[in-house]
């Protein structure tokens, strides 16, 4: 058994749900030398040295989305083999076509059972089923 990791790198990543309880993904860029080209991922990177989670995912969706990111909530905290991951929440209905992507292929938004039958990257299909599962969220 591997044990926890001494200095694990930390990432951060948001959870947009709509009013039609859709998630918002992320298709990655389909380059060879990146980790899990083409796959479908959840918005958000790695947070910086000195950088809050916080602070790093409003930066990242600034930098990939051009989106100023407000009233976003902590979700959950998961600990995978190689990292800590901070992972966001907010209900939003984003105009996909309205946003100026700089990373990834496109965005779309999923509903729960099409959300949880794709292999996403990094290992987030743990937290999708955790998302749905706990249900944070409030639509009416």
């Amino acid at each position: 058994m591997i044990g926890p990791l001494k200095n694990p790198r930390r990432g951060c990543s948001i959870l947009f749900i709509n009013d039609h309880q859709e998630v918002l993904l992320l298709l990655r860029d389909d380059i060879p030398t990146i980790p899990y080209p083409g796959m479908w991922d959840i918005p958000g990177g790695h947070v910086e040295p000195k950088e809050t989670p916080f602070a790093c995912i409003v930066r990242e969706m600034k930098e990939e989305m051009d989106l100023d990111l407000t009233g976003h909530r902590l979700f959950a905290r998961t600990e995978f083999y190689d990292r800590i991951e901070y992972t966001f929440w907010k209900h939003v209905n984003l105009d996909l076509d309205r946003i100026h992507l700089t990373e990834g292929q496109c965005l779309a938004w999923f509903s729960e059972p099409k959300a949880r039958n794709i292999h996403l990257a990094y290992g987030f299909d743990r937290i999708i089923d955790r998302f749905f599962n706990g249900r944070p969220y409030k639509i009416q």
